[in-house]
């Protein structure tokens, strides 16, 4: 009977979560209907933000992130009709049994140009005619496919710009642009897949020519740039806990149309650059065109877990900074942890929003982070919507580490999980356990979510992980009941320091974001693994993924419920206990939240007003990618990439689900 019960609580064993800087569109501006409030009346300056048509052209649909589509074809009422329109095999996919490494697949379809592209995980673009899936053109970048700073070959997709004015006849007036993992970025011409032979050298700029400091690895390019005007605005990506001396934090803007640098700006000041890293912006950006700012979702310096090496402040760390479009400058800059030894990045774009608090319209940006803090602050000037609170924190006794006396904390929304005392545990890994979990959470320090690592005991309790609250897909908005959508992640595991001497000696390495990492540089290498009984099962209580909806209005929770289900060897746990996340929702004027994200390779559909599941289907893999909305010749589609990673279970897939109402 024990062996019976062991296995089937064996399925629910939940894989380990994205964490880290390894991670993974023009706002359309004036043409629409002004937002409406929750008492229907229309609310001053929000027209800027809602899209005018029916486009998907950016990673978040729109550089403000909102993830919100105006399309009302498919509503509350009809969306459980959905059927499959059509599907596509890219062919680009690998499990990592042969000799590529495994694919992970985090690509937001973009529709632009009555045409919709992608970007795959073997760095080709592919040009799809939207209704029906037929092969327009593809373009291959020859790019190495090896791991160079992943474990995995990973991509989050394509960028598109058109000029303002086209010149007749001339070549790249429409652009689809794709980065590599080898720091190359590739300008295509959106109507025939050639290269732009003006931009750069000959249609493909290498970044990594701007790496020149701790160049320990490629500045890899897997996030689309964000597009602006004439602007791109890029980022890059790295390898997580490895060094404590790393390529120092930038972000570029280069001319679409030439691919000339037009400004650097530099993430760590100059005079300690040399002796940490990182700090920088590896997940999407949102803009503001309407006040010139684009808005930078900074990641942590290194090395992660110690901090002795960068004593000093380091302002722009793990914050939300405005940028001058035009010259880089920074405008304002609000960090959301000092001193950070925790990896928690700011790992997702901030959504930017017009809402109305207290009778009086606000233009905001939300900013959602790996705690489960959703931080909410005048997108102008960085100040407070609602009160931001510094709050003391526990300190640490590690040798060489500095603590910071407090952290800020907001006072709402509400924390999207309980992070002041330790998770419970589940009963029923305990007791196929017999008693291991309880052993093992009463082995780990922990004084609430800010407890530092630790070279002591088992170490400390990550709660919540760097895996993140809300990882990188971010929220979305509707600016017609002001209501914010996001999913959060409850994983929870423990992380250890480990003095270099103990470090060099023990037997075992890293696998794909759990095990040992060497922090080279540092006196310290450490070890994170999940909080998990011997069979793999988690250690504290379901449930593991949520979706929530936030009234803005007020800051409250609307609802908030169970997302997805735990599954393994093809059998589903209760979808009470939820699903860890990866990707994120979008949202529509037609009531309906569509989003994939869980470990169970469902794409489902739900209430806004609600959060009733409307609708769902079974696709090849887990779609760990934002959904885009579009509509083409007169019908509304919702495209699912299936993607798969191998954190959220081991199976990867190269389908592109496209669905839509029965003609």
């Amino acid at each position: 009977m024990i062996r019976t019960t062991a296995r089937l609580f064996m399925l629910a064993a939940l894989c380990l979560p994205l964490a880290g800087h390894s991670q993974e569109a023009a706002d359309n501006g004036s043409g629409s209907e002004p937002a409406q409030s929750k008492e229907g009346q229309p609310q001053p300056g929000a027209t800027s933000l809602v899209p005018s048509g029916p486009v998907w052209d950016g990673f978040h649909g729109q550089l403000n992130a909102q993830k919100y589509s105006p399309l009302t074809q498919i509503n509350a009422e009809n969306a459980g009709q959905l059927e499959l329109a059509w599907e596509y095999h890219t062919g680009d996919v690998s499990d990592g049994s042969g000799d590529l490494p495994p694919t992970v697949w985090s690509a937001t379809p973009i529709y632009a140009n009555e045409t919709l592209y992608i970007g795959t995980p073997f760095y080709r673009i592919i040009a799809l005619d939207p209704a029906t899936g037929e092969e327009k053109w593809t373009f291959n970048t020859n790019s190495t496919l090896k791991a160079l700073t992943q474990p995995a070959l990973k991509s989050r997709g394509v960028a598109y710009w058109e000029a303002d004015n086209p010149t007749e006849g001339e070549p790249c007036q429409k652009i689809v642009y794709l980065g590599t993992m080898d720091a190359r970025l590739f300008a295509v011409d959106a109507d025939t897949g050639k290269l732009c032979q003006d931009f750069a050298n000959g249609g493909v700029l290498d970044v990594n020519r701007w790496n020149d400091t701790n160049d320990r690895w490629p500045l890899s390019l897997l996030q689309p740039p964000a597009v602006t005007g004439d602007h791109l605005i890029l980022g890059w990506a790295g390898m997580d806990w490895a060094y404590a001396e790393a390529p120092p934090g930038s972000v570029f803007s280069i001319n679409a149309r030439t691919g000339e640098l037009e400004w650097t700006l530099n993430l760590i000041p100059e005079d300690i650059r040399q002796r940490t890293g990182t700090a920088n912006v590896w997940t999407a950006m949102s803009v503001d065109e309407e006040l010139g700012l684009v808005y930078l979702p900074v990641s942590s310096p290194s090395p992660n877990y110690w901090g002795g090496n960068r004593t000093e402040e380091i302002p722009l760390a793990t914050s939300t900074t405005a940028v001058d479009i035009e010259t880089g400058e920074v405008v304002w800059s609000r960090q959301w942890v000092h001193h950070d030894i925790w990896d928690y990045d700011i790992n997702s774009a901030p959504t930017l929003m017009d809402i109305t608090v207290d009778g009086e319209t606000i233009p905001a940006l939300m900013q959602a982070t790996k705690m489960g803090f959703l931080f909410v602050v005048n997108r102008e000037t960085g100040e407070d919507v609602w009160p931001i609170e510094e709050r003391p924190v526990p300190a640490g006794n590690v040798e060489g580490e500095v603590y910071a006396d407090t952290q800020p904390f907001p006072t709402k929304p509400a924390p999207l999980l309980d992070q002041s005392e330790k998770p419970e545990v589940w009963w029923a890994a305990d007791a196929v356990g017999f008693g291991e979990c309880s052993r093992l959470f009463d082995k780990l320090h922990y004084e609430g979510m800010y407890s530092p690592p630790t070279t002591d005991g088992e170490g400390v309790l990550a709660y919540p992980d760097s895996a993140g609250g809300v990882q990188w897909g971010g929220v979305a908005f509707d600016p017609q009941s002001q209501s914010a959508i996001v999913n959060t992640s409850h994983i929870t595991q423990y992380i250890k320091l480990w003095p270099r001497e103990e470090y060099q000696k023990l037997a075992g390495g890293s696998g794909n974001e759990q095990g040992f990492y060497p922090q080279e540089g540092a006196p310290f290498g450490m070890s994170l693994n999940n909080a998990v009984n011997w069979l793999g099962m988690p250690c504290w209580e379901p449930p593991y993924g949520e979706l929530v909806s936030i009234d803005m209005h007020t800051g409250d929770v609307n609802w908030r419920r169970p997302v997805g289900a735990s599954q393994k060897f093809g059998f589903y746990m209760p979808e009470s206990m939820g699903s860890p996340t990866i990707g994120g929702p979008a949202v529509t004027a037609g009531g309906v939240i569509f989003i994939g994200a869980s470990m169970d390779a469902k794409v489902r559909a739900y209430s806004m007003e609600t959060g009733d599941e409307l609708w769902s289907d079974i696709v090849e893999a887990p779609v760990v990618a934002n959904p885009a909305v579009y509509e083409h010749d007169g019908r509304q589609y919702v495209a699912f990439i299936a993607g798969g990673n191998t954190i959220i279970k081991p199976e990867v897939g190269d389908q592109i689900a496209v669905y839509a109402l029965p003609e």
